[in-house]
């Protein structure tokens, strides 16, 4: 089968032959049908040094994966050949506390895990093939009536990562609050649609690219800024003066840091969720009094499951740009030019 693989650190990653691998006790052949493209993985090729990361090279890439059953090990039960899935990216050691709540983002014994801090396309092989072996049938979702593969693999990570972020702030999402979400890109054009379709407060969304904007403006969100349009100004005029109550901010370099700070509320929440590299300074006047700033890393199974009913019943919508597996290099340029809206998939 052919797979889009990293063969060294700080190489390009290339499509290469290898063998369909088979399924042992309790694991999942996936046939795949779509894999999420993202940013994350050109710091993964760009920028990873041999001995940054406690993962063994070559890998496949591709941590956002949906498809269907091929075929399973001995053990598994409820999940037949042919029965469309998504899976879920982070794999944890399976036993202790956090995994066994589905939150194996944050696994508390990595070194249990079948790579430590990793999973599909993290460290161990992921989707950007034909066929991807799960190993645990845990991690494998099924998609409900009406969501099919290709438009479920984002929601896998772009879409489940944003919802994490956001639900943790639910509370403080009421009517008459005020969500920002920084960049509409793969994961904030979700974000956007997250707030809206979960809780009743406004979204305004900023972002460089008028064309993200414009998507932003029909996925619901009800104020478009650009970064230069005096965001801060604006969000204080809508918010009469108390700022966002919620920033999400998915992009994460320093001027997007700053800016975050610049419109949150007191007692507001700032959640970093774009690996951006940018920093925050923190003192007792920089930024408003009790604003909780956190990051967060995916989600928990549990929220993928929700994520993926949400987009059953149409109330998230993901914006895909298809790419075939031949062509997943050129793919990642244009994630890298930031030429994209919305979400690439390479569909196998």
């Amino acid at each position: 089968m052919r797979a889009f693989r990293m063969h060294d650190w700080l190489t390009e990653p290339v499509l290469t032959e290898v063998d369909v691998p088979e399924p042992g006790p309790g694991q999942v052949l996936v046939r795949i049908g779509g894999a999420g493209v993202c940013h994350s993985d050109l710091h993964v090729f760009r920028e990873f040094e041999p001995g940054r990361m406690p993962w063994r090279l070559p890998f496949t890439l591709g941590h956002e994966n949906a498809g269907w059953v091929e075929s399973v090990g001995a053990g598994v039960t409820g999940l037949d050949p042919g029965m469309p899935v998504a899976v879920y990216g982070p794999w944890g050691c399976g036993a202790c506390d956090r995994c066994l709540r589905g939150v194996e983002t944050y696994c508390e014994r990595p070194r249990d895990a079948p790579v430590p801090l990793g999973g599909a396309g993290l460290g161990l092989d992921g989707g950007m093939a034909d066929y991807l072996l799960v190993p645990h049938a845990r991690h494998v979702v099924p998609l409900p009536d009406g969501l099919d593969p290709v438009t479920a693999a984002p929601l896998t990570d772009a879409g489940l990562t944003p919802y994490h972020a956001v639900r943790r702030s639910w509370s403080k999402l009421t009517a008459t609050a005020t969500a920002v979400i920084i960049g509409v890109g793969g994961l904030g054009h979700l974000a956007v649609q997250v707030v809206k379709a979960t809780t009743a407060a406004r979204v305004v969304a900023v972002d460089t690219r008028p064309e993200a904007l414009e998507l932003a403006r029909r996925l619901g969100a009800d104020v478009t800024l650009r970064p230069g349009d005096g965001v801060a100004e604006v969000v204080r005029d809508e918010t009469r003066g108390r700022g966002a109550d919620v920033v999400v901010d998915c992009v994460g370099n320093d001027e997007t840091l700053a800016l975050a700070a610049s419109v949150a509320r007191v007692l507001g929440d700032l959640t970093i969720v774009g690996l951006g590299g940018g920093r925050l300074p923190v003192s007792f006047f920089a930024m408003p009094f009790e604003l909780s700033v956190q990051t967060t890393y995916w989600g928990s199974r549990p929220e993928l499951v929700e994520v993926l009913a949400l987009a059953s019943r149409g109330l998230l919508h993901t914006e895909v740009t298809r790419f075939s597996l031949d062509d997943v290099a050129q793919a990642y340029r244009r994630l890298e030019e930031g030429t994209l809206t919305g979400r690439a998939v390479v569909t196998p």
